[in-house]
């Protein structure tokens, strides 16, 4: 028999321990997945985590991120209480205060520069996490200002407005039962974790997979019978040569496009312009290679793709890209087909769950009716007509121009000026506010540069709310105490309500309550998702009907699947092209100076964003940031492995360790973003963004690369 001793090195949960297994979710990659979590808990401390068997997202799965969860919460730099900055802005001098000092402390400030410059001049911003984002809406509402912002402005909404401005609604893949998978941007094995597993799964049935990557990756090398490598930014030339070639074959489905699909001879005219003449001197795609992709898919239908909200869209020319790739749904009727692209309702914070919830009208029944044009409206005008808040790349320009009038204070939850273009800029124009909160675990860099840091909780410490695909919902409970005197974001919106004494009795009422309201609907309680042991069956879910959607008539001007969009026709004072045209997406900068491509942002599987480069786990198995770059770049300039070079752009320049490969095409570079000591999005310029949807260009930038001092 073991001894305590044994039982407690092998972290055995029995009474001997002491040890439990409590279930809660994985909110480090918010919102996308929220995977199911068992932590091992004993004496109030997480000794371990692992993946929940028969959770309907990850049924005991977890990623190297996920697995990192300990190491997460128990970070050295865990906000415990709230600060009041007493040094320089950035500077990180703070001193404790209570929560009652720093809830009158930011009322009494935001009343007062509401009371003399107007609610807009406040400024609310959601950055990390996610799950709070309709409390701090209607937080923004009740204030009275539409300047809500998230950091949404750079992640996923283009790809939304895109599907908006063709269908009406997004759609998602149906990998389970298509012939032929078009992975456009699908690297499931460094993102997404779980569709590498359904890939494999797919694989195995025989399904075809086309993958679209500049890189290779796990996804090219497993799953790929086609690889199509385009240079950065020049996806939507490489999908509009496709739907040319499909179009001119006869491999397209007429009688679709004449029953559902609105703008077709228009869209079929002027792809006519990528063809076998110019497709590889724009894309560095062969033809004959364009060719076979599209010869596989009308040989192995239906057609399912992927196209990706990151990789494709930070580009300036992203959504129009994201468009193009689009259309050949439309071409192949696939959209709303059975292995094709399943429409989808949103359910609950960016996600669809075949059931419908009151959380937009727990949203827009406080939207101020008079109040001055949000942040980047006039900037992005389809941004607004489509999202209906501000676009967060404007921020700091009317921060630091103060026109069209002053933003005097921001109120953010989780805000990380890394994921702006040209850090420096924003970081000097958060110097320039009067009054700055921010929300956070950490005590981030962008946290020092506020005058209040408020603590906030993991989902550890936290019971949350949450849905999922299937028809799934859950409710957690917390599983250990909140560390120190931290907060569950949602608690601190809920109780900033009461002390800046808003005439919103039910957002003051607490997230319980505002949760009950929003699936007042629903069959199930709050009380019985708390009680359940896994996600549990919503009884008003409603299983997906093939065609219903396009046959019933899309949520467009002319109700079909719009190839020439008929919301931009209308507003020729926005200069936006109807059609998906293609614009090269580089940035001015002379190619002379600046002969590379700079993609930032290129995904490792141990990394979100910034987050996680300060948990130890994880930043071992990259301890230093580098830079991937061709191998025959590398020999031209005397580069070898580890040798120090400097990236540089009109912007400024960094410094890391290069790692020549074969993995990427000549001319590129590529790397991951956020570290502090080399952080790439800091060479960004701030003003090379889509006009569409003022998407940053993060991923076709020109640079410069030289070897620097080793």
């Amino acid at each position: 028999m073991e001894t305590r001793e044994e039982l407690l090195r092998a972290k055995i949960p029995c009474p001997e321990t002491g040890i439990e297994i409590k279930r809660t979710l994985c909110a480090i990659c918010s919102p996308s997945f929220h995977c199911g979590v068992d932590a091992y808990v004993r004496d109030g401390r997480i000794i371990k985590v692992e993946g929940t068997e028969g959770h309907p997202m990850n049924d005991g799965l977890l990623c190297t991120k996920g697995l990192s969860n300990r190491e997460y919460i128990y970070r050295k730099d865990r906000i415990l209480t709230p600060l009041k900055r007493v040094g320089r802005r950035g500077e990180g001098k703070f001193q404790e205060i209570t929560w009652e000092e720093a809830y009158r402390e930011i009322a009494d400030r935001l009343l007062a520069i509401r009371a003399q410059d107007g609610a807009d001049s406040v400024l609310f911003f959601g950055g990390y996490s996610k799950w709070f984002r309709p409390w701090l809406h209607r937080l923004a509402f009740s204030f009275g200002t539409e300047n809500y912002a998230t950091e949404s402005s750079t992640c996923f909404t283009s790809g939304l407005m895109a599907w908006k401005v063709a269908t009406g609604r997004p759609a998602r893949p149906d990998m389970e039962h298509c012939g032929v998978f078009l992975g456009w941007a699908f690297n499931p094995y460094h993102s997404r974790y779980l569709n590498g597993k359904r890939a494999d799964e797919a694989k195995a049935r025989g399904v075809k997979f086309i993958i679209v990557d500049p890189r290779e990756t796990p996804a090219t090398e497993k799953l790929a019978d086609i690889h199509l490598r385009p240079v950065g930014g020049t996806d939507g030339a490489l999908a509009l040569g496709m739907a040319n070639i499909l179009i001119e074959n006869g491999w397209i489905d007429r009688d679709y496009i004449e029953r559902y699909v609105s703008g077709f001879e228009a869209f079929a005219e002027y792809v006519r312009q990528f063809n076998a003449d110019n497709l590889e001197a724009l894309t560095g795609v062969p033809y004959e290679q364009a060719l076979a992709a599209c010869r596989l898919i009308h040989e192995n239908g239906p057609l399912s793709v992927n196209e990706s909200s990151a990789p494709l869209a930070h580009h300036k020319n992203g959504m129009q890209n994201y468009r193009a790739i689009m259309a050949l749904t439309a071409l192949t009727g696939s959209y709303d087909r059975v292995g094709g692209q399943r429409p989808s309702l949103h359910t609950y914070v960016h996600q669809s769950s075949g059931f419908q919830t009151r959380e937009e009208e727990f949203v827009e029944e406080k939207r101020p009716k008079a109040c001055k044009e949000p942040v980047g409206k006039p900037r992005f005008p389809l941004w607004y007509h489509l999202e209906r808040e501000a676009q967060a790349m404007d921020i700091a320009r009317q921060i630091t121009e103060g026109k069209p009038y002053p933003i005097r204070a921001v109120f953010a939850c989780g805000m990380n000026a890394r994921m702006f273009p040209d850090t420096e800029y924003v970081k000097e124009a958060l110097k320039k506010l009067d009054f700055f909160v921010d929300a956070d675990l950490f005590l981030t860099d962008t946290a020092k540069y506020a005058d209040i840091v408020l603590p906030a909780c993991s989902s550890f410490e936290r019971g949350e709310f949450k849905t999922y695909p299937g028809g799934y919902a859950t409710y957690t409970e917390p599983v250990i105490p909140p560390l120190g005197q931290s907060k569950s974001d949602a608690d601190i919106l809920c109780e900033l309500a009461g002390y800046l004494d808003l005439d919103d009795p039910l957002l003051r009422s607490g997230y319980e309550n505002c949760v009950r309201d929003i699936i007042r609907d629903l069959s199930v309680t709050v009380e019985e998702l708390k009680a359940a042991d896994l996600p549990v069956l919503v009884p008003e879910r409603e299983p997906y009907a093939e065609g219903a959607y396009i046959e019933g008539g899309m949520d467009t001007p002319s109700g079909k699947f719009e190839l020439d969009s008929l919301v931009i026709q209308a507003h020729p004072e926005w200069g936006l092209d109807s059609l998906p045209t293609y614009r090269c997406s580089l940035n001015q900068a002379d190619e002379t100076d600046y002969p590379f491509i700079l993609c930032a942002g290129a995904r490792i599987p141990h990394a979100l964003h910034s987050r996680l480069h300060d948990v130890p786990w994880l930043r071992s198995l990259r301890p230093e940031p580098e830079a991937d770059l061709a191998l025959c770049d590398a020999e031209r300039l005397g580069i070898k492995k580890g040798d120090k070079i400097q990236l540089f752009t009109a912007v400024g320049s960094i410094e890391v360790k290069a790692n020549p490969t074969a993995r990427v095409l000549p001319g590129m570079v590529h790397m991951y973003h956020g570290y502090r000591e080399a952080d790439v999005n800091s060479l960004m310029d701030r003003d090379n963004l889509d006009p569409y949807c003022g998407f940053p260009g993060f991923r076709s930038t020109r640079c410069g690369v030289r070897k620097g001092e080793n």
